[in-house]
């Protein structure tokens, strides 16, 4: 479906603070499906200074969204997230991760079907790895989910950010022509997400738990 929408479609003192600010930042990557959805959620986590849509686990010739979307090149749709790790943790990014997508799903995140679209975790550094492992055995043995955790806890690869066209898709005023007409990006995402049913699928997972950006 989301396929569907696409086709029819300085001063030296501030310049020092802003390095410095970039030298607090940690990263982490997450793919959840639809990066659009991704992004809006962790963009409304406190902490959380930058997210950045893009895609991971293939080659950089083949990091195209058209030719992904046709395919077989092994990247996985992904948001890059940047965050200060002293407003938020990482565990409590993975936490927030866990209760945003269906890790029980291993075709696809909602309506969003194929390899493109699986949930993964791409960890940065032996502490990461150490601490999304931990996070995943403590949710399988919880028994909170329905069935068996198949998301990946996997080692980053080079991580690609899509063109222009799809960062902050889910705030952008420019006109796009959907199914439902020509209308704006972020009135097209609102729609898709709720076609797509990711958020009702979370709520049945995970109840008041589930992590729900208000206004979705």
């Amino acid at each position: 479906m989301k396929n569907l929408i696409i086709a029819m479609s300085m001063t030296l003192p501030v310049l020092c603070g802003a390095v410095a600010q970039a030298a607090d930042q940690e990263t982490a990557i997450f793919a959840g499906g639809c990066f659009w959805c991704v992004e809006s959620d962790f963009e409304s986590v406190a902490g959380v200074t930058e997210a950045i849509s893009g895609f991971i686990g293939g080659l950089a010739k083949t990091a195209s969204y058209k030719k992904i979307s046709n395919g077989g090149t092994g990247h996985y749709e992904a948001v890059q997230i940047k965050y200060d790790p002293s407003v938020v943790s990482y565990e409590t990014l993975v936490d927030i991760f866990w209760r945003s997508i269906d890790a029980t799903d291993d075709g696809g995140q909602f309506c969003d079907r194929g390899d493109s679209y699986k949930s993964a975790i791409f960890t940065l550094n032996a502490a990461q790895f150490k601490r999304a492992k931990a996070s995943k055995k403590e949710l399988e043995e919880s028994g909170r989910l329905p069935k068996p955790v198949v998301t990946k806890i996997l080692h980053a690869s080079p991580f690609y950010p899509a063109g222009s066209y799809h960062q902050n898709y889910y705030k952008q005023k420019s006109i796009v022509i959907t199914r439902y007409g020509p209308i704006k990006k972020k009135t097209a995402y609102k729609k898709y997400r709720k076609a797509c049913g990711r958020d009702a699928r979370v709520t049945e997972l995970w109840g008041k738990d589930a992590f729900i950006v208000a206004g979705e």
